[in-house]
């Protein structure tokens, strides 16, 4: 194998070769650059046979490998641990410097010191940049130097702050004469991985003028196609956040929720105890109910709520929810059935395709007004007035619940009124809160 001195891009979730930050800066070291990805089993080992996730991941890195070949060039997969993948590379190659896109998720996080610790022990710069975010860490943050907890505010500075250079695109391409010359072993088949294949038709990695322009309006009906669906490709990196902030600056609407994506991040890493506790602390407080039963009618889609059941309905078929419909589901499970919002996130996390774990935490605590919102604990959604503003035909609930106004639908699980008084009462005894 070459001795030559190269420095490695560790490609994680950005699966793309195209403005890629750290790839980019890896081109432009002066160095030979092999590109890396590790199918991590301290992730792998976690998820089932049929995960569509992986399905997705392994296609976005056949193309890579087959876009590399063609330059002449090539990426090293391994199969195990981060730590067992450097301690082979550093064995097989004269590695000058590795680089890679930062991640902010704690198991990353920790991960990452890991790798750092290793590489530095040999004199290894351990090289992260910005690529998942527009703005990372401390970059938006208030005048007094603390991060924002409210998602307005720190939208405002957010926008104050960007500029043309936040999203111009990093010119990968006029270095891909930098790439090792080598030819490596094919992508791990996904049986090899103990992963089944499945036959998916994934979003596409584009969204038009069109939809944007009508975003605004039509983004809060489930039985239209008014959402990007961009999502499993931004939470994988194939598409870059730079490209779409570029395209969505005429459309506030959409770049407000580009602008969640990094508040969600930024929370996260500010307050990392919010990934697994509240993120107002008093409200861990609350007495959830540890009513299985009633979880599992949830997450089949057997409430007798039919808005609710045509979310989770078309969750577990198809990986995707509505970002609506998710709200609605989510304010249910934790204010109707007063059950942990942890167990709704975890649900989430094993069946969307999209599934970011930032995103994932905010969206849940902001359902159970336990998270950085400034509404009070006492929104409760009513799910026959939500369904009479955005399925006021019924068209998305009779796609998912065709039994719906027969008797083989369900009775409702719990009495709406009831419910209501039931979480406000015990949010209130909780947090000995008033509610006036």
């Amino acid at each position: 194998m070459s001795k030559e001195k190269i420095v490695l891009y560790w490609m994680r979730r950005d699966l793309r070769l195209h403005d890629n930050s750290a790839f980019y800066y890896a081109l432009r070291s002066g160095h030979r650059v092999l590109p890396i990805f590790v199918f991590d089993t301290s992730i792998l080992d976690h998820l089932p046979r049929r995960d569509a996730r992986v399905v997705f991941i392994h296609r976005e890195l056949t193309e890579i490998q087959a876009q590399l070949r063609a330059m002449g060039s090539d990426i090293h997969f391994h199969f195990g641990t981060p730590q067992d993948a450097f301690a082979q590379l550093l064995k097989t190659y004269s590695v000058e410097a590795v680089y890679t896109n930062r991640d902010y998720e704690p198991y990353a996080q920790n991960r990452d010191k890991e790798i750092y610790a290793m590489l530095e022990a040999q004199g290894i710069p351990f090289i992260g940049k910005k690529d998942h975010v527009i703005f990372d860490k401390n970059e938006v943050i208030k005048d007094d130097g603390k991060p924002y907890t409210v998602f307005t505010p720190y939208s405002r500075k957010w926008k104050s702050n960007l500029r043309p250079y936040h999203y111009k695109a990093y010119p990968n391409a006029k270095y891909f004469d930098q790439l090792l010359k080598i030819h490596l072993s094919d992508i791990p088949t996904l049986a090899s991985m103990r992963f089944e294949d499945m036959e998916l038709a994934f979003p596409e990695k584009t969204v038009s003028t069109t939809l944007l322009s009508q975003y605004g309006e039509k983004r809060d009906i489930p039985s239209i196609r008014g959402t990007s669906r961009l999502s499993i490709h931004l939470r994988f990196g194939t598409v870059s956040i730079r490209q779409l902030v570029q395209q969505a600056l005429p459309h506030e609407k959409w770049l407000n929720e580009l602008i969640w994506r990094d508040f969600y991040q930024a929370i996260m890493y500010h307050f990392p105890h919010s990934v697994t506790g509240a993120f107002k602390p008093q409200y861990d407080r609350i007495p959830w109910r540890d009513d299985q039963e009633a979880f599992q009618r949830w997450c089949i889609g057997t409430t007798g709520y039919p808005i609710v059941d045509a979310g989770m309905r078309e969750l577990n078929t198809t990986g995707f929810m509505h970002n609506r419909v998710r709200m609605i589901v989510a304010s249910f499970l934790t204010k109707h059935l007063l059950i942990d919002w942890r167990w709704g996130e975890r649900y989430f996390a094993e069946k969307l395709l999209d599934y970011d774990l930032a995103s994932n935490v905010g969206g849940w605590q902001w359902a159970a007004s336990s998270g950085c919102d400034a509404a009070p604990y006492f929104r409760v959604f009513n799910p026959e007035s939500q369904t009479d503003k955005f399925d006021p035909d019924y068209r998305y609930i009779r796609q998912w619940v065709p039994e719906y106004g027969t008797p083989a639908y369900p009775k409702p699980i719990v009495d709406h009124k009831f419910a209501r008084e039931r979480v406000l009462a015990t949010y209130k005894e909780a947090l000995g809160a008033q509610s006036n």
